[in-house]
């Protein structure tokens, strides 16, 4: 894989010029570089990426399967800079700047985002192999060409500012499409490489993408999968700076930004649920007002799932009980039930495994109302991998499998 740091915005264009054009000398004049410049600088492309781009003939250029693939990823990288470029000067009301992405250097990009994940030109100087002095230079350099203060002192920390966080996001999905150039064109060398970052939310992390991460692993041996955990809100804004390429869980309505695509998969019904030997189990058909003499352990306020519980209480004429503990953690969750006659929300798969062993058990159903939908929301722009398409296809075959087969079970509980 070639290192960041290797690569030149300004060489990348060169190398989609000559393709769009299909003409070195064309190229050179478009990009107002010499032909030798314009030659050099295709090949030194090649030489970092390992193949070769082009077919040279006396008529002029063809790219090859290489170059068709990277090109496309080039010019959606560059459209991301030049985004992320003049969205910030228009946003502080100066003038565009012509052809911005070929102002903006990625060392520059690379390093602005280095300091903002580490919090420091010192710490960032460590983790990327690059001396403090030259970070500031690169840093001092994108804010003089830009025309605005990009990276603020907060105390020991260096912070960067609203301008910055608007290019941060288009740097990343610019870095984040040249990661999958790559990928396509290791592909190339070993059939199944590359990798997928996979988002996921509790529901879907016990039964479905095991079983979708199992298949996909047998058919593509060369490939790499991450998965990432975590809250809704985090999850998506990591999805929106391409450090995710897609997110599996529920679903929110309407969607909370207009920039990502939401594909629902399966319908997901919520059970109440209890340890083993709680009192409510062995009470069939139980008044629902039975619920509120037990303590609840549901997630705090804004949770998707906090908003359900809070309806089902309501929807029967009765004021949700106060919560004694607030948590979001499903394991957390399930050790506290094993402790006492708690009660909490939980998909019927979340608790698959204590179910089986006997610790926890279905107490009841919530309800036909506090159904939600379960599916994969992605960036409404992107552009996945062979790769990636097909572990979204593993796991929508899954999906399917799984939703067939619920089909078949019992009718939910009903109360007396």
């Amino acid at each position: 894989m070639i290192a960041h740091r290797e690569l030149n915005l300004r060489h990348l264009e060169a190398v989609a010029a000559a393709a769009r054009l299909g003409s070195i000398s064309s190229a050179s004049h478009a990009m107002n570089l010499s032909q030798p410049a314009l030659t050099q600088a295709v090949a030194k492309v090649e030489a970092q990426l390992g193949h070769v781009l082009f077919d040279r003939q006396p008529s002029g250029v063809t790219s090859t399967e290489a170059g068709r693939l990277i090109t496309a990823r080039i010019e959606r990288a560059l459209a991301y800079v030049a985004r992320g470029g003049q969205s910030v000067r228009r946003g502080a009301r100066l003038p565009p700047l012509p052809h911005i992405e070929r102002r903006i250097t990625f060392g520059q990009l690379r390093a602005l985002i280095a300091v903002d994940q580490a919090g420091s030109f010192a710490l960032a100087s460590k983790r990327i192999g690059l001396s403090e002095p030259a970070l500031h230079r690169a840093s001092r350099d994108l804010e003089q060409l830009l025309g605005l203060p990009l990276l603020v002192r907060q105390g020991r920390t260096v912070q960067p500012t609203a301008t910055a966080a608007v290019l941060l996001r288009f740097a990343r999905l610019a870095q984040s499409e040249l990661e999958a150039g790559f990928d396509e064109l290791e592909a190339l060398r070993s059939e199944g490489a590359g990798r997928v970052t996979v988002g996921t939310m509790p529901l879907a992390r016990a039964i479905l993408l095991p079983q979708a991460l199992a298949r996909f692993a047998r058919v593509y041996p060369m490939a790499s999968v991450n998965v990432v955990e975590g809250p809704y809100v985090e999850l998506l804004a990591r999805l929106r700076e391409g450090e995710m390429d897609l997110l599996i869980g529920a679903m929110r309505d309407p969607p909370p930004v207009k920039d990502i695509a939401q594909e629902p998969l399966f319908i997901d019904d919520p059970v109440i649920v209890g340890r083993a030997g709680h009192p409510l189990l062995s009470e069939p058909g139980f008044a629902f007002a039975r619920l509120l003499d037990f303590p609840w352990v549901i997630a705090a306020t804004g949770a998707p799932v906090r908003h359900r519980w809070e309806e089902m209480f309501t929807e029967h004429g009765l004021e949700p009980p106060r919560l004694r503990i607030e948590c979001g953690s499903v394991l957390v969750v399930r050790g506290l039930m094993l402790e006492d006659d708690w009660l909490t929300l939980m998909s019927r798969d979340q608790f698959l495994f204590e179910r089986r062993a006997g610790l926890l058990g279905e107490i009841a159903g919530a309800g036909l109302s506090l159904r939600r939908q379960i599916g994969l929301t992605v960036r409404d722009d992107w552009r996945p991998t062979q790769l990636q398409t097909a572990f979204t296809d593993t796991f929508r075959t899954v999906c399917a499998q799984w939703t067939s087969g619920k089909a078949m079970e019992r009718e939910p509980f009903r109360y007396a």
